[in-house]
């Protein structure tokens, strides 16, 4: 399934600079404001990027249910926005969250702590 694009009100000089998937969607990295720790990835187009600088809490695109959702309307786990910045490339977003509750949706704290893979060297 691809997403369609949406109108938006993002600032055009942003959205300009925006590399974008071929659905229009950036990835959306969350992070622990305070503590580095990497929480989820999410995606992005211009209209959840948008509503993620304006309202102060993050907004994503799901791609399965192809709307927006703002993460803890209803799981209560919210994440309140302290920055967001776009990698070197214009093709990734950091947001830098104050995470309430679990970030991933099997109810842990980071999507990234359950599989650890073997590193050798």
């Amino acid at each position: 399934m691809t997403s369609t694009p949406h109108p938006s009100d993002l600032d055009p000089a942003i959205a300009a600079r925006l590399k974008r998937s071929a659905d229009g969607l950036v990835p959306a990295i969350a992070q622990q404001y305070d503590t580095g720790e990497v929480l989820m990835l999410g995606w992005m187009d211009d209209e959840a990027l948008h509503r993620t600088l304006t309202t102060g809490r993050c907004t994503y695109w799901s791609r399965s249910r192809q709307e927006y959702w703002v993460k803890g309307d209803t799981s209560g786990h919210f994440q309140h926005v302290k920055s967001v910045a776009l990698d070197c490339d214009a093709d990734t977003v950091l947001v830098k969250v104050d995470q309430v509750g679990a970030a991933c949706h099997t109810g842990a704290r980071t999507c990234f702590d359950a599989d650890v893979l073997p590193v050798t060297q």
